[in-house]
């Protein structure tokens, strides 16, 4: 019995964006196959290495040539998949299970089609697609591709510059791939068509190299393969971005098109932001502050989910961005005030714990800004949430550290976690895990361990206030990492925090003299 070809798509480069469906197959196969170039690095294998087992058979497909260093590129490059599906094909005779990772989608331009027109006619094959790059484009820019009645059309950047221009200028939103080094033909293209104005360019879309700009502005020389340009569907009049307001550079990650006041709002001098806490979850959470300061917000801004946690006002306008952008979400907001809009900027729990507060005032303190009002509006800190739930374990001197290395090195964190533990404060501890990052969990663990009592309580709430909170408490000595992930937050106590018979959990306000 032969084995089954799997074609997987992975999508654009955020492992998070890789399908459940996708996931379990990679997980599941006996040979994961994936492309490379000549320098061994395989974009597809580093989006799934979440997923892979580690004991798993892995084929590398190097091309071995590009077409600036052959006189017969395709000669070449239909030898080269003529080889290759040979070596899936021992695979599958066999009767194993064989995943082609696919970057992106395996249909979509992908290098996936060549394996399958060779070998899905002699094994069972099934593609599973995935996240395009112009689909995670159109999302980092927050912009639609098509509404209603428009033509979306894709383009290779490969094609020639009258091919590139007569397709450009139908008007109707365009997606170019391919860039690299076909950029200069393409700028050429939308000058050409009239359309450059309105042109975005996205490199490496949802990965930590991202950058977004108008297109306009990017230098031809910095630009790699995996990018592509925009031009996505037009906003309505009063939602047009004029020239000389394009947002911040995304880095990583995106940034919301910057947008004017609409029409029968010109700048008043009256603009404002606020930067609102939600709390940790529904509108019970919502002070009456905060309340009100969103109902009389002309827009909205911030992280999509937590938008979608703001009802709908007649004449709002809310501009949604992904979570990891906050500088250039900043930057947006006060670019709307700049202009006479008021602005509210939602953010989950208390906006100046490791959220939004922080973010907007740095980029307030621009001097381009510095005439834009800025007020920050409390709200219910995660750790105050999950403490509630759990008794008073904050109830004496407490500490609150972020495990997440992103923005600050793992050294850091590691030094100012010893030293809480030196000095016996109880610790609230904020983005412990999530899918791609597991190890900080553990090393904090053990950390804790040289200086805390195995029987240490540790508070585990998740999702608190929301419809799967769990709130547990276990010894810091079975602490699992592997039950932690992004939307959990840890209360460690001190040497002096208690757990009753009934499971309550506080901290004495007295300290042993």
């Amino acid at each position: 019995m032969t084995g089954r070809l799997y074609g997987v798509g992975v999508g654009p480069g955020d492992p998070e964006l890789v399908t459940v469906k996708a996931a379990r197959l990679i997980g599941e196969a006996d040979v994961v196959v994936f492309h490379s170039a000549r320098h061994g690095r395989s974009v597809a294998r580093r989006i799934a290495e979440p997923y892979l087992r580690g004991d798993q058979i892995e084929e590398q497909l190097v091309y071995p040539v590009t077409t600036e260093d052959s006189d017969d590129y395709q000669g070449e490059i239909d030898a080269f998949y003529a080889e290759c599906a040979a070596r899936l094909a021992a695979h599958l005779d066999a009767g194993r299970t064989v995943v082609v990772l696919a970057a992106g989608d395996p249909f979509f331009y992908g290098s996936y089609m060549h394996l399958h027109k060779r070998l899905a006619d002699r094994y069972p094959a099934e593609v599973v697609p995935g996240v395009t790059s112009v689909s995670a484009g159109s999302a980092v820019i927050g912009r639609p591709l098509v509404e209603r009645d428009e033509v979306l059309t894709v383009l290779p950047g490969t094609l020639p510059v009258d091919a590139l221009t007569a397709h450009l200028a139908t008007g109707d939103p365009v997606a170019v791939v391919k860039l690299g080094r076909t950029f200069p033909r393409v700028r050429e293209a939308l000058e050409r068509a009239g359309r450059l104005d309105e042109a975005w360019y996205v490199e490496r879309a949802t990965t930590g190299g991202q950058r977004t700009a108008p297109l306009a502005e990017v230098d031809p020389d910095g630009v790699p393969y995996f990018s592509l340009a925009l031009l996505p569907s037009k906003p309505a009049p009063a939602e047009a971005a004029p020239a000389g307001h394009p947002p911040a550079e995304a880095a990583p990650a995106e940034s919301a098109p910057a947008e004017s006041a609409p029409a029968g709002h010109p700048s008043t001098g009256r603009g404002q932001v606020v930067v609102v806490g939600l709390g940790p979850a529904g509108p019970e959470w919502l002070t009456p502050e905060a309340r009100q300061a969103l109902a009389e917000a002309e827009d909205l801004v911030g992280y999509v989910t937590y938008l979608d946690r703001v009802a709908d006002v007649a004449g709002q306008r809310k501009h949604a961005s992904d979570n990891r952008v906050e500088s250039e979400r900043a930057a947006f907001a006060l670019d709307l005030a700049k202009r006479g809009r008021k602005v509210a900027v939602v953010s989950s729990g208390d906006p100046g714990v490791f959220a939004m507060a922080g973010a907007v005032l740095e980029v307030a303190a621009e001097e381009e800004f510095a005439d834009v009002p800025v007020r920050v509006l409390p709200g219910v800190t995660a750790a105050h949430a999950v403490a509630s739930r759990a008794g008073a374990p904050l109830g004496h001197d407490y500490c609150v550290l972020s495990l997440s290395d992103r923005l600050k090195p793992w050294e850091v964190i590691a030094e100012r976690l010893e030293a809480a533990a030196r000095a016996d404060l109880v610790i609230a501890i904020y983005n412990p895990a999530s899918r791609s990052r597991r190890r900080q969990v553990e090393a904090a663990r053990e950390l804790l361990l040289r200086h805390r009592s195995p029987d240490t309580p540790v508070v585990i709430g998740r999702d608190v206030g929301g419809p799967e909170e769990d709130v547990r408490v276990v010894r810091l000595a079975d602490l699992d990492p592997a039950a932690i992930d992004m939307r959990c937050l840890l209360i460690i106590g001190s040497s002096q925090t208690l757990r009753t018979g009934r499971g309550v959990v506080f901290t004495p306000r007295r300290y042993p003299s």
